[in-house]
């Protein structure tokens, strides 16, 4: 190649880097990015400019230095040098000068920001102001950088930006990445925030995801249409655009799944949602193909568990002449909900077939009616002061919540839930569940898939929680705890299987509502 020709002359590549440490990026001269716009400037300067420049700054230094205190003081220094250390081993010469450089580099290196936050028109430097104020205007700074790169008409331009929310407000994370588009300019954004991605173009996402020891990378909109692309956008707001950043997701049609779904998993399991690296994402809706077909073998490669309701008929939907118009009304629409459903669970599971990331899971009634009809009827009990005043009302929905009846029970439930609104009703449930709360099978089985294999820290984890519930509430039990935990132990160091370790766990915690998510472990 020609000696006169230089690709890397001809690529202008701007790297702003994680906002961490503005501040010592500031008064770092090689990484301070005001220094680096007025180098940039300085160059174009002419030199005859700068000549009364730094004649007038010679001359201020000169003035500083002929103070008449200036001078008195460095005559005392010198004296009292003398008499400290001797004429001998005293300095030869001792000056005071102003240090305002008389160079243009050193000139510039000597500027700094001032800048204000208040009304009150105080201007402060770079370190006192907020951390957000702060790393918005290295932001500022270095987009300036890279717009003086880009007039020297390089023939490519490259903008990376590394996690730029960090430190700053919501507003201004979305403003910067609508703002922020060149269009003779790649830019690349690197970032966990889900304001950003909400605001993003999900055609031109990239996900990183952790395979093992390695990284993988995906494209949500690979092999989709235009219309499905739109559909996506659309429901990927600031709260569902978790999903990009999870580990594997679970599906839910509503607030009482969202709501509820984690605490099951906290209280059982000793576990969060996001320690088992599983987002829980309300559709709103029953929706989920929009959001679902992000999850397939070309596109994003994680798990994606659905859970829904087939609302299978629990009560007697016949027609009476009795019937008041509330009631007729219910009939009617438990009846189309259960056409609807039947329709749902044919098509998400034709959706789903070949498809080893996606898989659908079925309340055979609703939410509700099946955690209660699971075996939480106290968990409900306890809720109910909370939602009636009466005390005929809140005897009669004891009863019905207690019958083991599950037209009683399920239309019980249903009717708290749609008084008190069935989000805040799951609130209150929240409230009430306890670790021996039963978790419907659908759900654990949802919880099973989306988490997939469960290594052996976490498996120990979760015994170790369930035995200390148990101990809290049954001294006798602590002999067979303390076999279950040289057994856990023993699992940890390699030494039993999963195979034997729930026969001790059966053994130690009889009945446990932990033995059915350990049967499903693998």
């Amino acid at each position: 190649m020609p000696g006169f020709l230089s690709v890397t002359k001809e690529v202008s590549l701007t790297f702003i880097q994680a906002l961490r440490d503005v501040v010592a990026e500031f008064h770092n001269n090689r990484t301070n990015p005001l220094l680096t716009l007025l180098r940039s400037k300085s160059g174009e300067i002419d030199a005859a400019a700068l000549v009364p420049i730094v004649d007038k700054v010679r001359d201020l230094n000169s003035a500083i230095e002929g103070l008449e205190d200036v001078q008195s003081v460095r005559k005392h220094i010198r004296e009292t040098v003398k008499d400290t250390a001797g004429e001998t081993y005293s300095p030869t010469s001792l000056s005071i000068r102003s240090d305002l450089p008389e160079e243009a580099e050193q000139l510039f290196q000597s500027l700094r920001l001032f800048i204000g936050e208040s009304e009150d028109g105080y201007e402060g430097t770079i370190n006192e102001l907020s951390l957000g104020g702060a790393n918005l205007i290295y932001l500022t700074l270095k987009l300036l950088e890279f717009k003086y790169q880009r007039e020297k008409m390089a023939i490519a331009n490259f903008l990376l930006i590394e996690e730029p929310e960090a430190h700053i407000h919501t507003h201004i994370q979305k403003t910067l990445f609508d703002r922020i588009a060149y269009e003779d300019a790649q830019v690349i954004y690197t970032t966990h925030s889900t304001h950003i991605s909400e605001v993003s173009n999900v055609s031109n996402v990239n996900i990183l995801g952790r395979r093992g020891a390695f990284c993988e990378a995906y494209q949500p909109a690979t092999g989709l249409d235009p219309a499905q692309v739109t559909s996506i956008q659309r429901y990927l707001d600031a709260v569902r655009s978790n999903l990009l950043f999870a580990k594997s997701v679970i599906l839910v049609e509503g607030d009482a799944e969202e709501i509820l779904i984690p605490v099951l998993a906290k209280r059982v399991l000793g576990l969060s949602v996001d320690e088992l690296g599983i987002s829980v994402i309300n559709i709103r809706s029953t929706g989920f193909k929009n959001v679902a077909v992000l999850f397939h073998d070309l596109r994003i490669r994680k798990r994606c568990a659905i859970v829904t309701d087939l609302d299978t008929i629990f009560f007697d939907t016949t027609p009476s002449p009795t019937d008041d118009g509330v009631l007729a009304a219910r009939k009617r629409k438990a009846i189309g909900s259960q056409t609807a459903g039947a329709q749902r669970k044919i098509d998400l599971d034709a959706f789903a077939a070949g498809n080893a990331w996606v898989q659908s899971f079925y309340a055979t009634h609703t939410f509700e009616v099946d955690l209660i009809g699971s075996g939480n009827q106290e968990a409900f009990v306890r809720s109910v002061d909370k939602v009636y005043k009466a005390p005929a009302t809140i005897t009669q929905a004891i009863t019905d919540l207690r019958s083991g009846l599950i037209h009683q029970s399920g239309y019980r439930t249903l009717t708290m839930a749609e008084q008190e609104g069935k989000g805040w009703f799951a609130i209150l449930l929240a409230q009430t569940l306890d670790h021996q709360a039963v978790v419907p099978g659908y759900i654990r089985e949802a919880v099973l898939f989306a988490h997939g294999p469960f290594s052996r820290p976490l498996i120990m984890r979760i015994l170790r929680h369930r035995m200390k519930c148990l101990l809290g509430i049954d001294r006798a039990a602590r002999p067979r705890l303390v076999v279950l935990n040289a057994e856990v132990e023993r699992f940890g160091r390699l030494e039993i299987d999963l195979p034997t370790l729930r026969t001790a766990a059966a053994a130690a915690l009889p009945g446990d509502v932990v033995h059915a998510f350990l049967a499903g472990m693998v």
